[in-house]
């Protein structure tokens, strides 16, 4: 059976709220072998860590979104700070800039982006970057903050090739969506193509960016499979072969003993 790690899912969203159970069931029997769980601001970091300390084959990473920077108060990071000891968090994220929501100024952005990126360096942990319409920004600060001494992952990677070597040579890993599986997406599939077998690594993002043929549907970590499979089709691999090295690279990126 083929093995595969989703490394980006939110199913504590509240899409889930009517079979959460099911679709994370779902999941294991698509051959998912771990998850990593997103908690992004006040609301969704409980319900994240609820997840992680329920279920043994799911980790989470909390981190404060770049579309909720705005609403970050005195005390969250060092919230933030505090659950970075706990056996299940194995990252800092999702963190970053988002240029395409208006909806908290780029400085305030920029801003809490650089405290996390402090805050990994501090704690040793990788961190998982959203970057949306930012390319330039993202890149300049990940560089500045030296975000190089811990890594960590571009999420559902949008970018052209050079931006993503300009990642990969601040050790990180490129993962990649659902998009991959869309036919016009021309970019991702070249990128994908280009990325080093030892970076490349798979996600849903659930229940956002649903794979074909679930396009413009909720998406869930069991689709990492048809994720997988477009994987494979750009890569000129089978399906358990992309699973076994992403499921590999994942490990390494965030640090799970084996």
């Amino acid at each position: 059976m083929v093995t595969l790690i989703d490394t980006h899912t939110h199913m504590d969203n509240h899409k889930f709220d009517n079979d959460r159970e099911e679709a994370i069931a779902r999941a294991r029997e698509a051959g998912v072998e771990l998850m990593i769980n997103i908690g992004f601001d006040r609301e969704t970091i409980p319900t994240t860590m609820a997840l992680a300390e329920k279920y043994d084959f799911i980790y989470a990473a909390v981190g404060w979104h770049p579309v909720e920077s705005i609403h970050m108060q005195p005390g969250d990071l060092e919230w933030i700070e505090s659950l970075m000891s706990h056996p299940k968090v194995v990252a800092i994220g999702e963190i970053g800039l988002d240029y395409h929501w208006d909806t908290s100024p780029k400085d305030v952005q920029q801003r809490v982006f650089r405290e996390q990126i402090q805050l990994a360096r501090k704690v040793g942990k990788p961190i998982v970057i959203h970057n949306r319409d930012a390319h330039e920004d993202v890149i300049r600060i990940l560089k500045e903050e030296k975000a190089e001494e811990v890594g960590g992952v571009m999420h559902c990677f949008s970018g052209s090739w050079e931006t993503a070597k300009a990642c990969l040579d601040m050790n990180f890993y490129i993962s990649f969506g659902g998009p991959v599986s869309f036919t016009n997406a021309k970019v991702p599939k070249d990128v994908l193509a280009k990325v080093p077998d030892d970076r490349l690594l798979i996600e849903t993002d659930a229940p956002y960016l649903a794979p074909h043929p679930f396009r413009g549907k909720r998406n869930e970590s069991a689709y990492v499979a048809l994720v997988a499979e477009a994987a494979a089709a750009i890569k000129g691999k089978t399906v358990k072969e992309i699973g076994y090295l992403t499921s590999v690279n994942a490990k390494n990126c965030f640090r799970f003993e084996r």
